[in-house]
C-alpha cells in the first residue's frame, strides 16, 4: 500500500519560499503511473490543485499557480518537493501530497509575521 508524508514549516513568514516534501513508501515515484501532487486547502475554502509530476519527471502546474510553483524530485529518496515563492497570508492552508487515492495526512502552513 501507498503512503504517504508531508514535511516542512508549519509557519513561513510573508514573502518567503514556503517548501514541502512528500515521502512516499509502498511504492516507487518513477514507477508507476500515478500523478504525484500537491493539493491545499485554505480555512473555509474548497481543495485547491497545486500541481503533479508524472512517473517520467513531467511537471504540471496549476496556471493561477505557475508563476510561483515548482515541483520536483529526488528518486534517490523516493520524495517530491513542493516549492511556493513569495507567499503570502492568502497561502495559508493545510497542503496534502497525493496519489491517486492515496493521501497524505497534510500539513497546516500559515503565513504570519
Amino acid at each position: 500500500q501507498v503512503q504517504l508524508q508531508e514535511s516542512g514549516p508549519g509557519l513561513v513568514k510573508p514573502s518567503q519560499t514556503l517548501s514541502l516534501t512528500c515521502t512516499v513508501s509502498g511504492d516507487s515515484i518513477t514507477r508507476n503511473y500515478y500523478y504525484w501532487g500537491w493539493i491545499r486547502q485554505p480555512p473555509g475554502k474548497a481543495l485547491d490543485w497545486m500541481g503533479a509530476i508524472a512517473q517520467n519527471g513531467d511537471t504540471y502546474v496549476n496556471p493561477s499557480l505557475k508563476s510561483r510553483t515548482s515541483i520536483s524530485r529526488d528518486t534517490s529518496k523516493n520524495q517530491f518537493t513542493l516549492q511556493l515563492t513569495s507567499v503570502t497570508p492568502e497561502d495559508t492552508a493545510v497542503y496534502y501530497c497525493r496519489a491517486s487515492a492515496y493521501w497524505g495526512q497534510g500539513t497546516q502552513v500559515t503565513v504570519s509575521s
